[in-house]
């Protein structure tokens, strides 16, 4: 089955043969995973679609794929609009366009076990009033016409060691315990990779760029625990370090387990765990308690030891990428290079530090008017070469057993126009504006997201992303419930210990993209005469800005003074790590803003 016309033809014809009129078609996986492993990436086998986030509903004579604003340019680049309607969200969604869309009296299908119970709701009622139904399969139609389908990975568990994690397994499952106890309830699912990972000290290999392994977990009252994860994934180190505190089942035996628990009164998180976890829950008799999984927070607010792990890491690749930005004035000039090299040379950088474990994510590394898709992904196809006078983009981060980096930094190859200097520089002040910010505690990263937009606001422009995500210890590089963002979250009050990035933008399509990332540390402010409790940001990333893009004129006394403060820390803990020609590239593009300096060689 060569193209995509062909698979999705195929779809259609499985559809018929199980009497369905229609189909949803999610990226995620059984745990509502953000990525996901090989087997479960069926919106990229039928439509061709890379990017991270995104559904489709396939129907008899018309199929929609539905991304963000994130994806805008990459969806139309990467699936043909002769077979796809391409749909926005959160403009619309899959529930409202099936209302509008499906046939009257039809049979839409859908995987139970990729979907959230609130979705289901919402399209059954979207079913409701064109007297169509909203049908559970009992296995995946996409499956089924897919006949090279990887399979799920085999690759063992290992131990997250407790001089890195700050806390035991033993002393997090007492806390998931009290916490039962406090809600009156026996045990508590838990279907998120990264919160099973982090509740065990293991991580695993199951997930390109996220460790963690395939498993689910079930959490009592007395502080013991259900694994449920295949057998030969779990070596003598593993099994011994999860003790006897800590029953080993097949993960095929995790539904039966769920129906096997009438009487009990069971947490489980509406928005983590898929309907297929609450069908087997409900129908095995046992009363439901809809509550966010336990450890959520807990994971989200880091210990000391997790944020010095995550300080080491940072360091260490503020130097791998100041090694890269130094390569990258020398090489780029020459022409020649295209972000295919580039990315790759990146990566070596970080493998020379020797504990590079994976990336954190698919290198980001968009030259010209790639740089103006937000989550572009270069290929041989869409390769271009870095050429005198455009931007470069490079979004990265390395996953290292310490600690989880994520980066962006936007260079000038050879002479920027004002425009861009003047783009990049409204970035930078609200880059600034974010990590300068004070703000009493209780306050939600949505009330926050303004001022990284306002420079960008002044001038009519705007980015369609949100300023900042959490990020996880050695887990997954975007982790909730943090954000600055005014959509798709934002509403978490922050708290001291959780880490973010900060990250506006701006993106001229055909042309530019230029975005400014550091990840921050949330803080408490010791203030003079206070009266309140106040947070503020601890900037964790550390490499220097583009000289040749920032308008000194546009910046402020304020702006200014901190810029160079943070250049003068970029030199004092990346500076050490290089040497000959790099550090004295550094030593220039870290020299005081309104220093006469020679452009960096």
């Amino acid at each position: 089955m060569s193209s995509y016309e062909d698979r999705l033809k195929a779809l259609r014809e499985e559809l018929a043969r199980r009497k369905l009129d229609g189909f949803v078609v999610p990226l995620t996986d059984e745990h509502m995973s953000e990525y996901v492993g090989g087997y479960a990436q069926r919106l990229a086998w039928l439509t061709g679609f890379q990017g991270s986030a995104g559904s489709a509903v396939v129907l008899p004579a018309e199929a929609a794929i539905f991304v963000d604003g994130r994806y805008t340019l990459q969806v139309r680049e990467q699936v043909d609009g002769r077979h796809w309607s391409y749909q926005s969200v959160p403009q619309t969604s899959t529930a409202e366009w099936l209302e509008a869309h499906a046939p009257d009296g039809g049979r839409i299908g859908y995987d139970p076990w990729l979907h959230t119970r609130s979705w289901v709701s919402a399209a059954q009622k979207a079913l409701a009033s064109k007297g169509a139904e909203l049908v559970a399969v009992d296995t995946n139609p996409v499956d089924a016409i897919w006949p090279d389908r990887p399979a799920p990975s085999t690759a063992r568990l290992v131990v997250q060691p407790d001089e890195l994690t700050g806390k035991s397994s033993a002393a997090k499952r007492a806390d998931v315990a009290d916490w039962l106890t406090a809600k009156k309830a026996d045990s508590a699912v838990l279907s998120a990779l990264d919160s099973i990972a982090w509740t065990f000290n293991v991580r695993g290999q199951d997930v390109d760029r996220t460790p963690v392994a395939l498993a689910y977990a079930i959490v009592h009252a007395d502080a013991t625990a259900d694994l449920y994860v295949a057998p030969d994934k779990i070596d003598d180190n593993v099994a011994k370090h999860l003790g006897n505190g800590v029953r080993l089942h097949p993960r095929a035996a995790f539904e039966p387990a769920l129906k096997a628990m009438a009487g009990k009164t069971v947490a489980v998180d509406p928005e983590r765990a898929v309907a297929a976890i609450f069908e087997a829950l409900a129908g095995g008799g046992a009363t439901l308690v809809e509550t966010r999984d336990p450890v959520v927070l807990p994971k989200a607010i880091k210990n000391a030891v997790e944020i010095a792990g995550h300080k080491a890491a940072q360091a260490r690749d503020g130097a791998a990428l100041s090694r890269f930005l130094h390569w990258l004035s020398v090489e780029a000039p020459k022409g020649g290079l295209d972000e295919l090299t580039a990315s790759d040379k990146l990566q070596a950088f970080r493998a020379e530090t020797g504990l590079l474990k994976d990336l954190s994510f698919d290198t980001i590394s968009g030259a010209g008017p790639n740089g103006a898709v937000v989550h572009y992904r270069a290929s041989e196809e869409t390769n271009r070469r870095l050429e005198p006078g455009s931007l470069y983009l490079v979004d990265s981060g390395g996953q290292y057993q310490d600690g989880t980096t994520d980066v962006t930094r936007t260079v000038a190859v050879g002479e920027p126009i004002a425009e861009m200097r003047d783009r990049y520089t409204r970035v930078l002040k609200g880059h600034v504006a974010i990590a300068r910010a004070v703000f009493p505690k209780g306050t939600r990263g949505g009330q926050l997201d303004i001022l990284a937009r306002q420079y960008l606001w002044a001038a009519g422009l705007d980015y369609a992303h949100g300023t900042g995500h959490g990020v996880g210890a050695y887990l997954s590089v975007h982790e909730g419930p943090q954000r600055i963002a005014t959509f798709g979250g934002g509403d978490e009050p922050l708290q001291a210990g959780m880490i973010l990035s900060n990250e506006p933008g701006y993106y001229k399509t055909g042309e530019y993209g230029i975005r400014i990332e550091n990840l921050i540390l949330t803080v408490e402010c010791d203030i003079a005469g206070a009266e309140k409790d106040m947070l503020g940001f601890e900037t964790l990333t550390f490499a220097p800005y583009e000289r040749a893009l920032i308008d000194v004129a546009m910046l402020d006394a304020g702006e200014i003074a901190w810029i160079d403060a943070y250049h003068a820390r970029v030199r004092e803990i990346v500076g050490p790590q290089l040497s000959g020609e790099a550090a004295g590239w550094l030593d220039r593009a870290t020299a005081p803003l309104l220093e006469s300096v020679t452009a960096p060689a």
